[in-house]
């Protein structure tokens, strides 16, 4: 029997499905995933499968879910495999479950005309909100029993409306048909199957675009034989962020780029394309890195230009042909339209200044200007300038040319925005502490319930109704805990010995068991053989010995840092019916045990708690580092651990899992402890932590950090499973919280 052979009973079992049919094609599936998902992949794939099969719609969502997931998820990234499985459980519970099948079928299609995980999202959200507002307009009300009659429909042709369309231009397409079709079923339907003359003008009108899909293959090419660069493009769709007009920009997973491009001042959309892969192919070959703390934002934003202007006139160098294509797409921005008595003008300046380096027929007179469009092209005629020399010039630039009225709100765009180009993040990297609690000062005196803080750290947050961020949106201070006495921390331990004995057992099968010899020790376990011998001959032959002549032992096996994150909102102070300690009592024991524990293992481990006064105070509270070791110290804080404020979860998560993420542990898990669902004094709406918290998840999973929820409400499942997914546990007997809790990190880390 092969590998394969033997995991296979045991894939099976995890697979909770019994339909007969799937039984012939069920090993070809699994052995197909297998060689395309990870681990954790492959575990989704099966609880995927098993949601699929539970909703009741037959075998046929099932067999197209074992067996088109694995590529998918292959193309677009393993959270596809749970966005389907919970958009066809969220179908299941609606009166449009009959649409599942045709939903699936669909699937397929639909993905090989999307190229990331970010626009497959947005259609699935689509398609949602395009479900739900057919269903409840022709019935009247939210509860309505009848299903929408346009969604089959759509699901159908929707694969060969990616054809056409870009995403933005699917939505205008869809907009226009529930606006005049919303009340009528029939015509409804028409316009939706592309029967009607209507539906095809609208189509023809939104057709307008090169489809990034369409081209591919050529701009790979291109990018490959006059660059010598490849990367994976990602496209994104501006559609659906209007506040905050997405750019495009490239990191370590790739190139994101628009999924369509129109036409422009007669330069094809393939051509545009051809301009920004140019524009970024420059920088990857010739920009370098800076520290941003050392800026203002004025001088950042002139450095972004000037490095532009620099990375650009060493391209035109290679190929002259590119400067008609670049000025044709950069705009022309008259010298005297800004008038600073009454706007900010430091965009329109370094407008002015880029068209100057690019243009030599520019016809600009300000000698500011002149002059440093002069010093620019002397510093590019110098062998071996760099992102630093330019960076120098930018800031003279701003220097010399600064206004009073650059402060102003009312900043002036008009032609000012270079869309040829991406937005530099690249450029930029931020001095950061490898612990950030390390940074922290504890004065001499402070009041207990005053931690020192540092100033404020600003998070986005996701609004799930617009389907967009809101930047800067939530302001974190964070700080050390204050202390108290650590002996009440070991009276604790004492009070569960006896859990503590048990857990001991549990630990050394836990344990690390590779030993890696660690030769040369002045002090060591035992005496290295080899090393006495040879120096016994030195001392005997008169040289100096060398007294390193023991070794040690130390443990490997394990690579894991771990955070916990506390909820410390004001729930905690709660007693519950029949316990005979508080919440943030029993807390405080099985963090106590579960600090011990991972400790005795080795992991790295940090502890940190947070509440929140509405999105303007976030408070975040280092209770143990990462290089900190569980001590008195650490005991203390645990021990001074108070409850208050709210819950807004979803900025604690991005802190904690910001800094998780910078360890080089190859596991990273961030565990969270709460006893309720995301809430604010100043949010009405519940969903919308929720979602933001949701989608902090995400952007966690994707930065390589594995979250995972204990809570202690009985009714969390709802939400709790909306923002982890399966990846939570419930403890409805809150009395059990320092045995499950260390248990728990055992079975997750085993």
């Amino acid at each position: 029997m092969t590998g394969f052979d033997h995991r296979l009973p045991a894939y099976r079992a995890r697979l909770a499905c019994n339909f007969p049919q799937i039984e012939p094609i069920l090993a070809d599936c699994l052995r197909d995933a297998e060689a395309r998902l990870s681990q954790q992949g492959l575990a989704d794939y099966l609880d995927g499968a098993s949601l699929v099969c539970m909703i009741g719609r037959g075998v046929e969502p099932v067999l197209i879910y074992l067996q088109e997931m694995p590529r998918i998820a292959e193309r677009l990234g393993e959270d596809s495999l749970e966005l389907v499985s919970r958009s066809v459980w969220r179908l299941s519970r609606t009166p449009n479950g009959g649409a599942i099948p045709v939903f699936m079928q669909s699937i397929a299609g639909v993905t090989a005309r999307l190229g990331s995980y970010e626009l497959f999202e947005r259609t699935i959200d689509l398609l949602m909100d395009f479900a739900r507002r057919t269903s409840s307009s022709i019935h009247g009300n939210q509860s309505a029993t009848l299903p929408s009659p346009s969604l089959p429909l759509l699901l159908e042709r929707l694969p060969q409306l990616l054809g056409e369309l870009s995403l933005t231009g699917l939505r205008h397409w869809i907009d226009n048909g529930l606006k005049h079709f919303l009340a009528h079923p029939e015509r409804q339907k028409d316009y939706f199957s592309l029967q009607s003359a209507d539906s095809r003008a609208v189509l023809q009108r939104e057709r307008h675009g090169t489809l990034l899909a369409d081209h591919e293959r050529p701009l790979e090419l291109y990018f490959r034989a006059l660059w010598q660069d490849s990367d994976l493009f990602i496209p994104y769709s501006s559609a659906f962020d209007q506040l905050r007009k997405p750019t495009p920009y490239y990191d370590a997973l790739g190139i994101r780029l628009p999924d369509a491009y129109d036409d422009r001042a007669g330069v094809s959309g393939r051509d545009r394309y051809r301009a920004l892969l140019a524009h970024i192919a420059a920088h990857r070959r010739w920009s370098g890195s800076i520290v941003a703390d050392n800026y203002s934002p004025f001088q950042r934003l002139a450095i972004d230009l000037f490095e532009d202007c620099r990375v650009e006139h060493l391209a035109l160098q290679q190929y002259p042909g590119l400067r008609p294509l670049w000025l044709a797409l950069h705009p022309q921005p008259v010298e005297d339209a800004c008038d600073p008595q009454q706007h900010s003008c430091i965009r329109h300046r370094l407008a002015l200044f880029s068209r100057a380096v690019l243009d030599p027929d520019h016809g600009y007179r300000n000698p500011d200007l002149l002059d440093f469009v002069a010093r620019f092209h002397a510093l590019m005629a110098q062998p071996g300038h760099n992102t630093e020399d330019v960076a120098a010039l930018a800031v003279a630039y701003i220097a010399r040319t600064r206004r009073q009225s650059d402060l102003s709100a009312q900043v002036f765009f008009t032609d000012t925005e270079v869309d040829y180009r991406d937005d530099n993040r690249h450029l930029w990297r931020y001095i950061e502490a490898g612990d950030e609690e390390e940074s922290f000062a504890e004065p001499p005196r402070r009041r207990a319930e005053e931690p020192e803080r540092l100033p404020p750290r600003h998070y986005p947050e996701w609004d799930y109704q617009g389907k967009h961020y809101r930047p800067d949106w939530v302001s974190l201070y964070e700080g050390l805990h204050p202390s108290a006495d650590a002996a009440f921390i070991d009276r604790l331990l004492a009070r569960h010995a006896g859990l503590a004995k048990r857990l001991h057992q549990l630990l050394e099968r836990l344990k690390p068991q590779f030993a890696v010899r660690q030769r040369y020790q002045e002090d060591g376990s035992e005496l290295d053989l080899d090393l006495a011998i040879r120096a016994l001959t030195d001392l005997r032959a008169g040289s100096q010995p060398d007294p390193r002549i023991n070794m040690s032992h130390r443990t490997d096996g394990r690579d894991i840092a771990v955070t916990l994150l506390l909820d410390l909102s004001e729930s905690l102070k709660e007693t519950p019916e029949g316990c005979s300690q508080s919440i943030l009592e029993l807390s405080q024991a099985a963090v106590a045990l579960l600090g011990w524990a991972i400790e005795a293992l080795g992991d790295e481990f940090a502890i940190g708690g947070f509440s929140s006064n509405s999105r303007h105070e976030v408070r975040y509270l280092h209770i143990k580092g990462f290089s900190e070791p569980w001590g008195a110290a650490v005991k203390a804080r645990l021990a001074a651990m108070q409850a208050g404020w709210s819950t807004r979860m979803g900025a604690a998560l991005r802190h904690a899992g910001h800094g998780l993420a910078r360890r080089t542990a190859e596991k990273k898990l961030l565990l969270i402890l709460s006893d309720g669902e995301p809430a604010d004094i100043d949010e009405s709406d519940p969903q919308r932590l929720i979602e933001d918290a949701r989608k902090a998840v995400q952007e966690l999973s994707a930065a390589g950090v594995y979250s995972y929820c204990i809570n202690l409400d009985p009714c969390a499942d709802d939400y709790v499973g909306t923002i982890f997914g399966r990846h939570y546990s419930v403890i409805d007997c809150v009395e059990r919280l320092p045995e499950r809790l260390p248990q728990l990190f055992m079975s997750l880390t085993r």
